[in-house]
């Protein structure tokens, strides 16, 4: 089946089959038999970089919300949840307690890549930022607006506030823990903040994304290039720069980004986002002019 070949295609860790097996058992989406005590279980194991995207879910797990239309990625769901990746490095592999540590492991592992997931067979509720009152949905059906209405805006304000309070809260040990220099237990959190911004965020002056957001991403690359994944904090800086970030002084010049700041492509994206004063190529054209190299 398609599905089998598209595990067989992953490097899966377990064999795949095409058709049920004698005594019985179901097949789980890769075509691989379920485990009666692991009912809607499977696993994969991809090269990378894994195209699927995932997003915290209001549980603090990683559920999947993003699959690309290849062969390889068929045994994914939307809404799956990750419950089990592979060390950062080594053979161990980890049982997934926050979304913050299931992508922590992902961006620094070198190698492939193992995930254990569990079929939500389309329950997205994890995923939604807020339940609505009935009030509100029968005055929404209705057209009308009273006191579910009301009721439902007070809840979203009070939400809205307690996340703000959690995430300056994480905010806070992740630095604590930054300046100790433990760059991994930082990171994770780091990313848990990233990963709590309110969706389809406006604020009053346009902006599309959190200050705290721009600032987890660029702590994010601080940490990154501690830890010397270069390639990971050029992604992060990438982030925090296309959400709205202006300090390309401090970027070009904070100590903490110095590894990255040498590396192949930091100048490149630089370039893109603040554009140099002075055109190099056309110093390089007007030197031409005048024989010089």
């Amino acid at each position: 089946s398609r599905r089998a070949a598209a595990r067989a295609s992953a490097r899966t860790v377990v064999r795949a089959a095409d058709v049920l097996p004698a005594d019985g058992r179901t097949l789980d989406r890769s075509g691989v038999p379920n485990d009666p005590a692991n009912e809607g279980l499977y696993d994969v194991t991809l090269p990378k970089p894994v195209g699927v995207k995932f997003a915290r879910g209001n549980d603090g797990g990683a559920y999947v919300v993003s699959i690309p239309p290849e062969p390889m990625y068929d045994c994914f769901a939307i809404g799956d949840k990750v419950t089990k990746v592979s060390a950062s490095f080594g053979d161990e592999i980890w049982d997934a307690d926050s979304y913050g540590q299931i992508i922590y492991a992902m961006k620094n592992r070198n190698g492939d890549i193992y995930l254990q997931l569990r079929q939500m067979n389309g329950d997205l509720s994890a995923l939604e930022q807020n339940e609505k009152s009935s009030g509100f949905k029968n005055e929404r059906a209705g057209g009308n607006y009273g006191a579910g209405t009301k009721e439902q805006q007070m809840q979203n304000y009070s939400k809205k506030k307690e996340l703000e309070v959690q995430r300056l809260d994480m905010f806070d040990e992740a630095i604590a823990l930054y300046n100790k220099s433990d760059f991994d237990s930082a990171l994770i959190i780091f990313e848990e903040v990233a990963a709590l911004e309110p969706k389809n965020y406006m604020s009053d002056n346009f902006e599309t994304a959190t200050e705290i957001y721009r600032v987890s991403q660029y702590n994010i690359a601080c940490c990154f290039s501690k830890l010397g994944q270069l390639d990971n904090s050029l992604k992060a800086l990438r982030q925090c720069m296309g959400a709205g970030w202006k300090d390309f002084k401090k970027i070009r010049t904070d100590p903490s980004l110095s590894a990255v700041q040498a590396a192949p492509g930091f100048k490149e994206l630089m370039d893109k986002f603040d554009e140099p004063l002075i055109n190099e190529n056309a110093i390089k054209f007007v030197k031409g002019l005048f024989g010089g190299k």
